[in-house]
């Protein structure tokens, strides 16, 4: 048999997998797939992780815009009812700008100097009311060994009643550059969203078409519908909570009865765990200062006051702006606590349900309604992100899907060509 020689025809010359065809490539057998998922499951972690990083480097940047968001999105609808009340744009969003500054800067005064003047006192109050309970937890039918919570609260408690933590924590707060660079960056990008918020979402909608750009609206209306309903609704639970809570302890004659009704106010912003945890200081302080009958008093109230929130109030006044498991609300304040704190704790909730809202949106390969082996489905219809558009926004959907595939059915028309005979040029 002579060899192979170059002047063959390349049909001819042997192919050097020739006889190979069998034989399992080095990325197509188990293994092989196994390490490539890995390879893109890397990949992506790389650039979630990168993403995350630089994020971190201008996250003074990055709460100011979230905030302002959030704010918008509750404050918004004051602006299209002045609009529709034939106000003009930029009156109705300097009225509405105006006032949110106004009420935001009085809120925060108040708790400021509220707390502040009695903060010595309360904190005292609440050490003793806890050292109180070790006492009786030690000598009550059932010992309790509270060494081990004790220790742990120690350096806590030292540094509470050292009288630098909230006076230091305000004064280095209000002096850092970094906060009032973002409280600066907040209040500016606040007015811009308010003014120009519909135009900014316009133009950002423009640079999509079909199915996605009928996604991304969609996104974009559950995420300000969330926001927005979240705000307003927690200002009010929170109010209604501080309330009943201050009334309560004024009439058991609890004294720092505004204080702690400024802290229940305060708490009620981080679900489940905030009011319970204003609750119980207000507790510890009553222990200490009336007596063990009329701490159990007021645990009860503020049980009491949970409940109604929980089962009367949340419903009526947050409606379905929060759809999510408290299990994901107490993994969603865990992660958000530890990446920004205080801020993390606030904003981790909302965000995650816009999250999921707008998972919703994208993804179609959850199984909807009952299935005949996994049973009843665990997401109502009435906690779906399609169930919460109206009809406009439905119709809206719709048309921008028909009218981009009408389009794309159409064959592009050379602008230096005239168009034939009965058609007409398509617009841009």
């Amino acid at each position: 048999m002579s060899s192979p020689s170059l002047h063959d025809p390349p049909d001819r010359r042997p192919r050097p997998d020739a006889g190979c065809e069998d034989a399992p490539g080095l990325w197509t057998d188990s293994l092989g797939r196994v390490s490539t998922r890995c390879g893109q499951l890397l990949l992506v972690a790389a650039v979630v992780g990168g993403l995350l990083w630089l994020l971190m480097r201008v996250g003074i940047v990055v709460v100011a815009a979230l905030v302002a968001l959030i704010l918008a999105s509750a404050v918004y609808p004051m602006v299209g009812w002045l609009v529709r009340r034939r106000w003009s744009r930029l009156l109705a969003t300097l009225a509405a700008f105006l006032g949110t500054l106004i009420l935001l800067g009085g809120l925060v005064t108040g708790i400021v100097f509220a707390v502040r003047s009695e903060w010595d006192e309360l904190s005292a109050s609440a050490v003793g009311g806890w050292d109180e309970l070790q006492r009786f937890l030690k000598t009550g039918p059932i010992p309790v060994d509270t060494a081990s919570v004790d220790s742990a609260l120690q350096k806590v408690t030292g540094f509470v009643t050292s009288g630098t933590f909230l006076g230091g924590a305000l004064s280095g707060l209000g002096a850092a550059t970094g906060f009032v660079t973002g409280a600066v960056l907040m209040i500016v990008m606040l007015f811009f969203f308010l003014k120009d918020g519909p135009l900014l979402w316009n133009f950002t909608q423009r640079w999509f078409h079909g199915t996605t750009r009928a996604k991304l609206a969609e996104s974009g209306d559950r995420a300000v519908q969330l926001l927005g309903g979240y705000v307003r609704g927690t200002a009010t639970v929170a109010a209604v909570d501080a309330v009943f809570i201050g009334v309560a302890l004024a009439i058991l004659g609890v004294p720092l009865a505004l204080p702690l009704a400024v802290i229940v106010f305060v708490g009620a912003f981080i679900p489940i765990v905030g009011a319970s945890v204003a609750g119980a200081l207000a507790a510890l302080v009553a222990l200490v200062t009336n007596g063990p009958l009329i701490a159990l008093v007021v645990l009860a109230v503020v049980v009491l006051v949970n409940q109604l929130e929980s089962n009367l109030l949340q419903p009526v006044v947050m409606g379905r702006a929060l759809s999510l498991h408290s299990l994901v609300v107490l993994l969603a304040l865990a992660v958000g606590t530890i990446v920004s704190g205080f801020f993390g704790a606030i904003l981790a909730v909302p965000l995650t349900a816009v999250a999921w809202a707008v998972i919703q949106v994208w993804t179609d390969t959850y199984q909807v309604g009952d299935d005949p082996v996994l049973g009843k489905d665990p997401l109502s219809a009435r906690h779906r992100a399609s169930s919460k558009a109206s009809i406009t926004e439905r119709w809206t959907y719709q048309r921008m899907r028909r009218s981009t595939a009408k389009a794309g059915e159409a064959a592009p028309v050379d602008a230096d060509e005239e168009p034939e005979h009965g058609s007409e040029p398509r617009e841009g």
